[in-house]
């Protein structure tokens, strides 16, 4: 994961852009983690290694990110935007209770994309699928509250 890291540092170097160590350290928690976090959950995560860091300080530096096509946005209605460092093509299942997000790859919807467009004539340049449910942990939670 390091090598992901300092891969993704050279670009930025590349292309101009200051590697700051509030910058790093906001690449690293996401590469790391390969969770899907918001904005303020990688604030609280780093603040105690960045005092002098504001959650404007992250923004910024997930904007640029994106820009970069380091990182991709995920907006879900009216909730927080949430960030993946996975930019590889991918789709995601959503917990309905407690709002965990799992990756997960499915080849086949390539042939949905190309299906489209030789339908509607469209020249399709994405998609994006998500599935919603309960994730094993809140069901195992439910079912030990029953028992009580």
């Amino acid at each position: 994961m390091a090598a992901r890291v300092q891969h993704a540092l050279e670009l930025l170097k590349k292309t101009g852009v200051r590697i700051t160590p509030q910058r790093h350290a906001i690449l690293n928690y996401l590469m790391e983690s390969m969770g899907h976090p918001t904005a303020d959950e990688i604030y609280r995560a780093l603040e105690s290694k960045f005092p002098s860091m504001s959650v404007a300080t992250v923004y910024n530096n997930l904007k640029m990110f994106i820009e970069a096509g380091m990182v991709h946005e995920l907006t879900y209605g009216d909730n927080a935007s949430r960030y993946d460092a996975n930019v590889s093509e991918h789709y995601h299942i959503i917990c309905e209770k407690c709002g965990k997000i799992e990756d997960f790859s499915y080849p086949y919807l390539a042939d949905v994309e190309h299906h489209a467009s030789l339908e509607t004539g469209f020249e399709v340049h994405g998609h994006r699928m998500e599935l919603y449910g309960v994730c094993k942990a809140c069901m195992n939670k439910e079912s030990q509250q029953n028992m009580e």
